[in-house]
């Protein structure tokens, strides 16, 4: 059988049910790049009147964001210093790495881009989790690779000199779950040994206490500074790689890809350590006790991370769930977007009083 049927049936539905299954049905033989590369779906509401539990992102900011963007605002008519030694130095520091090794981005997702532009040719194949961030296979798709799905639970267990690139997601959107870190440097070390990329993405690790890949040979790191500090819109983040891969990523990254006021506030923000340890321990709390009420009701999947993932037991009751929780004001993640879930929702951890609105609202 070949070996897109194979991953078909093991993951189920696509992330984008309407047009990925198709686009690779009738791909040509030879990849070509942007095929099958359609735009991902996410969460988040651009409606102010609702609460808005689709998206993962602090609902939180570090005191002093305010006053740091008000007065970098007047110095936004020149062009951003071109080594951000500032946003790198804080950067560092934050990870435990080398300033040399950050790469300054636009986001998390813009490090993920360019990881994947500087490792993956047309005609590789990249090992990518599923269920998981839909943007991995469409970046890959757009540099004419193929993406090659397995369980998200399951990719540690593979061989990686089989693959250009390997992709993890740790905790991994939209599951919650994260690798276990011995593991995942045993297989760290495995790609090194290999000649294969490791790409990590450290997006929602700042919720947890476990220690961040960032320095690993072989490995590149893409932390995102929007879910952590709640800045979603100012698109802030880095890469972290050493040697080769590090070398890669500082040539092709975009000159002034990170704009003068998102590095000031991107480095203010990364000295907020007190904020950062108060984040974790308010959405620990709190996620623990939503999942004891939300298992009442539904089959919520174990999580490491500020979202809980609801299986809902049909996709009958997903429609019914997002018809109560609409006429509340509130919105969820439809997860059925993502690959493999057919009967899933996804809800963020907010403050308590929010969550307690939400499970009022779904009576548990």
């Amino acid at each position: 059988m070949d070996p897109d049927a194979v991953d078909d049936l093991r993951s189920g539905a696509s992330e984008s049910p309407s047009d990925d299954t198709a686009s690779e049905a009738n791909a040509p033989s030879e990849p070509q790049a942007g095929v099958g590369a359609g735009r991902v779906p996410h969460g988040s509401s651009e409606d102010p009147h609702l609460l808005d539990f689709s998206a993962n992102t602090n609902p939180l900011r570090p005191d002093g964001v305010r006053q740091v963007y008000d007065a970098t605002l007047s110095v936004a008519e020149s062009y951003p210093t071109a080594d951000y030694d500032e946003f790198r130095a804080a950067a560092a520091e934050y990870v435990g790495c080398d300033a040399a090794d950050v790469i300054p981005t636009a986001g998390g997702l813009a490090a993920i881009r360019l990881t994947i532009a500087t490792t993956v040719q047309s005609g590789d194949e990249v090992l990518v989790p599923t269920p998981s961030f839909g943007e991995y296979a469409r970046e890959v798709r757009l540099q004419g690779g193929t993406p090659r799905f397995v369980p998200h639970d399951e990719v540690l267990d593979a061989d990686p000199a089989e693959f250009a690139l390997v992709v993890v997601c740790t905790p991994n959107n939209p599951t919650g779950d994260a690798s276990d870190p011995d593991r995942l440097w045993a297989f760290a070390d495995r790609c090194r040994d290999a000649g294969t990329a490791l790409l990590v993405d450290e997006a929602f690790i700042d919720f947890t206490d476990l220690l961040t890949l960032a320095g690993h040979d072989g490995v590149v790191v893409a932390r995102s500074l929007t879910k952590i500090f709640g800045l979603p819109g100012l698109r802030a983040g880095f890469a972290v790689a050493t040697g080769e891969y590090r070398d890669r990523l500082d040539t092709a990254r975009l000159s002034w890809g990170l704009g003068t006021v998102a590095a000031a506030v991107g480095t203010h923000c990364l000295g907020q350590t007190a904020f950062v340890e108060a984040t974790r321990e308010r959405v620990a709390s709190e996620r623990a006790r939503m999942r004891d009420r939300l298992s009442e009701r539904f089959d919520v999947h174990p999580s490491d991370a500020p979202f809980l993932l609801l299986d809902c037991g049909s996709a009958e009751a997903v429609e019914d769930l997002l018809e109560t929780v609409e006429r509340a004001d509130i919105a969820v993640r439809d997860a059925r977007t993502f690959r493999g879930l057919d009967q899933h929702v996804r809800v963020a951890v907010r403050l308590p009083d929010e969550n307690d609105r939400l499970l009022d609202a779904l009576d548990v």
